[in-house]
């Protein structure tokens, strides 16, 4: 991904959900949602996303919460 460049914790794509206003998008690392018109730029016309742009998203990484281990 692009993306993990700005933030080594994003990881690797594993899937994505589509949704009305924007794509969930799943890494190995978390999730980003991205604005459709932003997906739809990547698509098209990728260069002409800027590195601001870039960072922006980056931000709204999120990561993976850890699943808790039960002690018995």
């Amino acid at each position: 991904m692009r993306l993990s460049h700005y933030n080594e914790l994003i990881g690797d794509y594993k899937g994505h959900t589509v949704r009305t206003e924007n794509v969930l998008v799943k890494t190995t690392g978390g999730g980003i949602t991205f604005p459709i018109t932003l997906i739809m730029q990547q698509f098209e016309n990728p260069e002409t996303i800027d590195n601001d742009a870039l960072v922006s998203v980056a931000s709204l990484f999120r990561t993976s919460r850890a699943k808790q281990k039960t002690i018995s």
